[in-house]
């Protein structure tokens, strides 16, 4: 048994007399309960927690047997008969289990749902709140849109509350009516072994504290339904293909005041008919004549959705050589702009015209019948 139920007063949280009859006790916890339930109080971490402590002390003294044990075993825990009294150390195994701390925990429900609003619209939760689920989607993107970002439509398919019975599960017409089992506590006693006992989702409402007896005809009883959306969804500048990217509050619609969930998307991006990308750098290739990489030259590069750059080729600059244009390339994450990285391609003629194959034989004289791959066949390592 943990210590710890013992140490609270449950009296005192409901506001009663240790000799308080039943229906004194029942009486009190309602109007606590009414006062600082979460739907009464949306967001309300406080109330809701308030909430808890209500719901537990009135699961422990609205059951007589669990009543008297938790009479007798306060009376030995304050008389130091289990060696210390209240304050003392922590002790395994069942007892009166809360939430995911207690030994016999359980998933907290909507225990007094019925209370605020009566009508068809009233909602009801198996959770004083819960957050929607995460969805997946994916886009295609031109080049210039994934680097510029863009903003696209997206048909999504989720899980929410359903929209006739507002997530009550009840036909309309009608409303949920609490649980005749647990009186609305969403809780049931069950032994553990021994003299103690426990606490559980009540097997009748499942733990939240309502029973429909007229099920919604559009989400037989769920209060659950698919729902379709198209929403407009900003891609940021520089996304990357293959990347996937999360939209916080864009999934599925929270529950009873709990944040929406994630929308995940992957991006898929077409290739530019002229553009590459290496990380957040944008590359290209661009040819030059063979005189220009001998003789040097300074040469106009476009750029993406921007005016060209000048390049100076250097004198005798070998084929493949890459140059870089700063500040020309994608968005980076802290808004700085990555590089234009240009690679030179030395175009070699394929029909050489009468005057360029003289220029090239005169070349090929003044090279003096040089082996430019006589290295290669030199001795040693």
């Amino acid at each position: 048994m943990n210590n710890e139920w013992f140490e609270k007063d449950f009296y005192k949280i409901l506001g009663v007399s240790k000799d308080a009859s039943a229906s004194d006790i029942k009486k009190a916890y309602r109007k606590l309960a009414r006062d600082h339930h979460p739907d009464a109080k949306p967001g309300d971490k406080a109330a809701e927690e308030k909430f808890k402590e209500i719901s537990e002390a009135y699961g422990v003294l609205s059951n007589a047997d669990k009543r008297k044990e938790y009479d007798e075993q306060r009376a030995m825990f304050s008389s130091g008969a289990f060696g210390g009294g209240f304050g003392g150390g922590r002790t395994s195994g069942g007892g009166f289990g809360y939430g995911q701390g207690g030994g016999g925990g359980f998933d907290f429900s909507d225990l007094l749902g019925g209370m605020f609003g009566g009508g068809a619209g009233t909602r009801t939760r198996s959770a004083p709140a819960r957050r929607g689920a995460d969805l997946e989607s994916e886009t295609t993107l031109s080049f210039d849109d994934a680097i510029s970002g863009t903003t696209v439509s997206l048909r999504m398919s989720s899980d929410e509350p359903c929209p006739t019975c507002h997530g009550t599960g009840a036909k309309a017409g009608t409303v949920p009516r609490v649980c005749p089992r647990c009186e609305g506590s969403g809780m049931q006693t069950s032994a553990s072994g021994g003299v103690f006992t426990m606490t559980e989702p009540c097997d009748v409402c499942r733990g939240r504290g309502l029973v429909v007896d007229e099920a919604c005809d559009t989400c037989h009883g769920s209060g659950r339904a698919a729902s379709a959306r198209t929403m407009q969804v900003r891609i940021p500048a520089g996304v990357k293909d293959g990347q996937r990217i999360r939209l916080k509050g864009k999934g599925a619609k929270g529950e009873n005041g709990g944040p929406n969930g994630d929308l995940y998307v992957t991006v898929h991006v077409r290739p530019h008919r002229v553009f590459g990308r290496k990380g957040d750098n944008l590359t290209i290739t661009v040819p030059v004549t063979f005189d220009e990489a001998v003789l040097g030259a300074e040469i106009a590069v476009p750029t993406l959705n921007g005016a060209p750059v000048r390049i100076k080729v250097p004198a005798g600059t070998p084929n493949g050589r890459t140059f870089r244009a700063r500040g020309k390339g994608a968005p980076r994450k802290d808004g700085t702009k990555a590089d234009l990285l240009v690679t030179v391609e030395v175009q070699v003629p394929t029909a050489p015209t009468e005057d360029e194959r003289a220029a090239v034989e005169s070349y090929r004289s003044a090279r003096d019948g040089a082996d430019p791959r006589a290295a290669l066949f030199a001795g040693g390592a």
